[in-house]
């Protein structure tokens, strides 16, 4: 118990200061992208860019949503004291994150790296709402123990940015690639810890835990 309340406690801080992060560099410091939007060289679609921007606001907004709903909705104290708003919160992750993947949709043609980053984006979005679904399922099933172990996964995708960019950072001003390739082989490795890091939590969250039905964080 007290492992899974400093798993939460740190998952909390982490997510709180990305979410505040994420807002005040999208909507104030850099609210015309500018930056980011400096390394899209050689696109092969033209890019409207008051459309794109709008797009990306969308996107960064449910993105916090989705992270925001999705911590909540981990905490036991609020699954205890009311399963109607553990619910009903459930429900504003998962159209979140419908929109999350709908808006990253449009950009993924735009990606930076070109092609092999756009399919990379758009293999990110299939994977985040199939699994998202199931966890739908599993809980619509009853299945508790499987709902939780997939939200746990779907959780992790809203991450995907913060992977992406450390790795960029890695990569480009670490070993000095090129921003694009760096970026591609950040789209490609955060797919893969994505993937393999809920695994590891899960079984970390397995070992120790008196029963399957209860909600550990």
């Amino acid at each position: 118990m007290k492992k899974s309340k400093s798993l939460y406690l740190l998952l909390a801080c982490v997510s709180i200061l990305f979410i505040l992060h994420t807002l005040v560099k999208n909507y104030w410091i850099d609210p015309g992208a500018s930056g980011f939007l400096s390394h899209k060289t050689g696109l092969k679609r033209e890019l409207n860019l008051p459309v794109w921007l709008n797009v990306m606001y969308v996107h960064v907004a449910f993105a916090c949503v989705a992270m925001a709903s999705g911590l909540i909705n981990f905490s036991n104290r609020i699954l205890k004291k009311s399963r109607r708003l553990h619910r009903i919160n459930g429900y504003v992750y998962i159209i979140s994150v419908l929109l999350v993947v709908l808006t990253s949709g449009y950009m993924a043609p735009y990606a930076t790296g070109g092609r092999i980053s756009s399919i990379g984006f758009n293999l990110l979005n299939l994977l985040w709402l199939v699994i998202t679904i199931t966890a739908l399922v599993q809980i619509k099933r009853k299945r508790i123990s499987q709902h939780r172990h997939w939200m746990i996964r779907s959780y992790a995708f809203c991450f995907t940015n913060m992977l992406i960019h450390l790795i960029t950072s890695l990569f480009h001003q670490g070993i000095g690639y090129g921003y694009p390739i760096s970026y591609t082989i950040g789209v490609y490795g955060s797919i893969a810890l994505l993937l393999v890091i809920p695994e590891i939590i899960i079984r970390i969250n397995q070992n120790g835990k008196p029963s399957a039905d209860t909600f550990p964080l």
